[in-house]
């Protein structure tokens, strides 16, 4: 199971960047939002440039590469190559850009606290004893503090000591211009969609960023040693609807200039409002149905819509009163993370097996999206709750009866 976060950078004028946290819970974390555990995160113009850029390269044991470890003032990144070689990269202040760190840990340097969602688990702490894949450090982000504001990421991030270590099993290897480059152990992997994030938009092709933000294929399986080729025509440049795997987490990158294309809330609720007022009935019972308000996604009321599918998980199963066929019987729910819709059409598709409901564009762009699940496998899955879509399309087309009056 995994995360989708959604990204941005935003300046301190207009957002230039947004980052919105999808787990399961339909645009919200279970225990709300909390500092930097929330479910939307905007990367904002520092009032202080706090990015760097790498500068001198030590080799092992000297007395500087000792020092550049050991100073807390001092960026810096250790590749161990043996026991007894290591090559210590240290790193200056860069005035030109931000940095912003997202991983499992929550010591200060992190900016965005990520956590792995298990199916079923109904908070945070249900998850405490699942063995995370998701790394302390994750990745880093580097943004540009004057316009065009560009994105880059990088795989790992700095600790409270300012270091990232590269262990002896960690891929590593030196540079044709000399300088060292690695791969963390679970990778950090991009994919962006072509055509953007319209509802044109289609798969892209996943790759991993390495420690200095260079492009590879796949490795092997997601822990090899043996690193992918490189890609010197592509780069680390986050566009609008980049995706970011951290192997539990998912994370999808927009942009401002994105995000106002992107519906509202109130959008969302308008047309919400709009489905209900024309009173569609239940074709067997001729009760009214009613979508509830965006802010009771949790508990299903007498007026809400369910469905009735062919296939899907376990649990809840009934009789269809009207083909006799027994199957999953779910209760319908708006998709409540604008983020997430290619286009500002009225909610008329669903996905299966979750019955989460949204534009028709937006249903068909997600179900073609291949994410990384576990360390070997990808599938499509429910942007709004992290559930592997099944049947055919992985979504149905929803047809509301109206009223008989």
């Amino acid at each position: 199971s995994f995360n989708l976060h959604i990204f941005t950078h935003p300046s301190t004028e207009p957002h230039i960047h947004e980052c919105t946290f999808i787990q399961k819970y339909n645009g919200s974390l279970p225990n709300g939002d909390r500092g930097r555990r929330k479910s939307r995160f905007a990367l904002c113009k520092r009032p202080k440039a706090n990015g760097v850029k790498p500068s001198t390269v030590h080799v092992a044991c000297s007395p500087q590469a000792a020092k550049a470890i050991s100073n807390k003032d001092q960026h810096s990144i250790s590749y161990t190559l043996s026991r007894a070689q290591t090559v210590v990269v240290e790193y200056t202040h860069d005035s030109n850009t931000d940095m912003f760190q997202i991983g499992r840990s929550t010591e200060s340097p992190i900016d965005f606290v990520v956590t792995d969602t298990v199916a079923g688990s109904q908070s945070n702490a249900d998850t405490q004893s699942v063995q995370s894949t998701i790394s302390r450090f994750a990745c880093r982000i580097m943004c540009q503090r004057t316009p065009p504001y560009t994105a880059r990421i990088y795989a790992a991030g700095f600790d409270s000591s300012k270091n990232i270590f590269l262990g002896e099993k960690a891929a590593k290897w030196k540079t044709s211009d000399g300088q060292m480059d690695g791969l963390t152990t679970n990778g950090v992997l991009v994919m962006h969609p072509r055509n953007g994030f319209t509802q044109d938009s289609k798969p892209g092709v996943w790759r991993e960023i390495s420690v200095c933000g260079n492009v590879f294929t796949l490795r092997e399986t997601r822990s090899a040693q043996q690193r992918g080729k490189m890609v010197e025509t592509e780069t680390q440049e986050l566009v609008d609807g980049s995706l970011i795997d951290l192997c539990g987490a998912t994370l999808l990158w927009r942009t401002a200039e994105g995000l106002a294309r992107t519906p509202t809330l109130k959008h969302l609720e308008a047309l919400r409002q709009e489905i209900n007022a024309a009173r569609p009935q239940c074709p067997v019972g001729f009760n009214t149905l009613a979508f509830p308000s965006m802010r009771r996604k949790d508990t299903p009321d007498e007026k809400q819509p369910w469905v009735y599918l062919q296939e899907g998980r376990e649990g809840r199963h009934r009789e269809c009163p009207m083909c006799r066929a027994r199957g999953p019987y779910v209760p319908l729910w708006l998709g409540c993370e604008a983020g997430f819709y290619v286009d500002a059409a009225p909610p008329t598709h669903a996905f299966n097996p979750c019955g989460h409901v949204c534009s028709e564009k937006t249903a068909a762009f997600w179900s073609q999206i291949p994410l990384p699940h576990g360390t070997h496998t990808f599938h499509a899955a429910c942007p709004f709750c992290a559930q592997q879509l099944t049947g055919e399309q992985g979504y149905v087309r929803l047809i509301f009866q109206g009223p008989l009056d």
